[in-house]
């Protein structure tokens, strides 16, 4: 029965086997280890849930399918390797489902689950491996050109000037510096005077552009805009709390009544496969709180109520 499980843990995020529990399945991203350079790629990872016995007729439909058997035929074959993985189990505390993973009893005789690393069921990383760079290495090379500097230190050669040519115009220059002196104060003060007044327009123009852009927008935020309304559509529900499936429609339709009158949110579901017409007490968007409402309905209500895992 190992590769039937795993034919359906590629479609399926759970797959339940009947009297023993349910394999579930979650999508886990892709994983960078730094210590050993390795990326992994996205996969499922696979739990399992003693607690899920019920027989939804998931795996029991696929291997009469597979076979080419009946349903009832099909149960029983799942019995009987129920039985033989029970009897493994208290005879030698182990056993291992191929691809899947290797359940063993622990000092509390509760089963324990350790998943196969073998098979990545996430169909949409087909053909992605694990792997592995190696580090990058950087060259700091500030530090090999401070250490060339240092072997190899830049030296200045004085140029040569002659001093003829500097004692022929320092008579000139120092004549010139007397009479730009006092013209040079004068110039010097008239252009700051200009930049000044340059300075003082544009700041000017800035401003009354920036008072202009104000304004403006004063004016649209004061118009008020028309309301948007939004359309939120209603995410999927596949997860149900069944409170039973029956041959006749009438009987289905009474159980409907019941479940109105005690407040539930009940609804019913066309007619299945197998010719049976199930009611629901309520529907879910999560594994998680659907799980929860199927075990305090089980505690105060019906014992006999059950999960199905069906996008309807």
């Amino acid at each position: 029965m190992d590769q039937y499980i795993s034919q359906l843990l590629y479609r399926y995020q759970c797959v339940t086997v009947p009297g023993f529990g349910a394999f579930l399945t979650e999508i886990q991203s892709a994983q960078l280890h730094q210590d050993s350079h390795s990326f992994y790629p996205p996969k499922k990872l696979i739990s399992f849930n003693a607690y899920l016995k019920n027989n939804d007729g998931l795996l029991a439909n696929h291997i009469a399918q597979a076979e080419k058997m009946s349903y009832e035929v099909a149960v029983t074959i799942i019995e009987n390797q129920v039985a033989a993985w029970k009897s493994k189990l208290n005879d030698f505390g182990a056993i291992t489902i191929k691809n899947i993973g290797d359940l063993s009893l622990n000092a509390e005789r509760n089963l324990v689950f350790v998943p196969s690393d073998q098979v990545n069921y996430l169909t949409s990383s087909f053909g992605l491996t694990t792997y592995v760079s190696p580090a990058v290495k950087r060259e700091v090379y500030k530090e090999e050109i401070e250490v060339l500097e240092e072997k190899a230190p830049i030296a200045f050669t004085p140029e040569k000037r002659s001093s003829g040519n500097f004692l022929k115009y320092a008579a000139i220059f120092v004549l010139g510096a007397g009479l730009l002196g006092a013209g040079g104060f004068f110039g010097n003060q008239y252009y700051q005077n200009q930049i000044q007044q340059e300075t003082l327009a544009v700041q000017t123009k800035v401003q009354k552009q920036v008072e202009q852009k104000i304004q403006e927008a004063t004016f649209i935020i004061s118009n008020p805009l028309p309301a948007v309304t939004l359309t939120v559509s209603e995410g999927k529900m596949p997860y149900h709390v069944v409170a039973g499936a029956f041959q006749m429609e009438k009987n289905a339709e009474k159980m409907y009544d019941l479940l109105l009158k005690l407040g539930y949110p009940a609804r019913r579901i066309p007619q299945n496969k197998h010719g049976l017409f199930p009611v629901v007490y309520k529907s879910f968007s999560s594994y998680t709180e659907a799980q929860n409402e199927m075990q305090r309905i089980k505690k105060s209500h019906n014992p006999e109520a059950w999960l199905l895992i069906q996008e309807l």
